[in-house]
């Protein structure tokens, strides 16, 4: 019988899950984990009860604030000028002015005059519909970073009423 006695206190020394009194909780993952909070219970709640709590607020803030951060689609890079400036454009229009003055039997530098400033046309239409998307993406990151602000204030400040510490 003394030997069982051993090996049970052997064994709760050993290994500090087991240990009475042990004042080491281990870190819970939670559902606020997933916007970038750190969720600490400030009235010793197990880690199933912060489990429960993050999942309860984590739905009320998506419904107060109509935003949900795991449905919200990932920011689309903007494609790369494949022309920068309108030079490339010009003497592309150039060149086909020319060749088709030429080919119709007109002067092919008046060709690739106006085909150039068609071309220079063209890049700069192009440019302005590039600058507008990025503008209107640049847009719409700035309106979901509000919103994941907003969720997160909601987030915290629903587990701060269920005493839990949030960083």
């Amino acid at each position: 019988m003394k030997s069982i006695a051993i090996y049970w206190i052997a064994a709760l020394m050993a290994n500090p899950i087991l240990a009475v009194g042990q004042n080491n909780p281990q870190p819970v993952k939670g559902m606020a984990s997933t916007v970038g909070l750190y969720v600490y219970p400030k009235n010793h709640q197990s880690a199933n009860q912060q489990l429960t709590d993050e999942s309860q607020c984590y739905t009320d803030a998506k419904s107060q604030t109509g935003f949900d951060p795991n449905a919200a689609a990932p920011a689309t890079a903007t494609k790369a000028q494949s022309e920068k400036g309108g030079d490339k454009s010009m003497a592309q229009g150039a060149a086909r002015g020319a060749v088709i003055s030429g080919a119709t039997g007109g002067d092919p530098a008046a060709g690739a005059r106006r085909g150039a400033i068609i071309g220079g046309i063209k890049s700069k239409r192009k440019q302005k519909q590039e600058t507008a998307q990025a503008d209107k993406q640049a847009d719409a990151d700035k309106t979901q970073q509000q919103q994941l602000d907003n969720f997160k204030r909601s987030l915290s400040s629903c587990l701060d009423s269920r005493n839990y510490s949030v960083k």
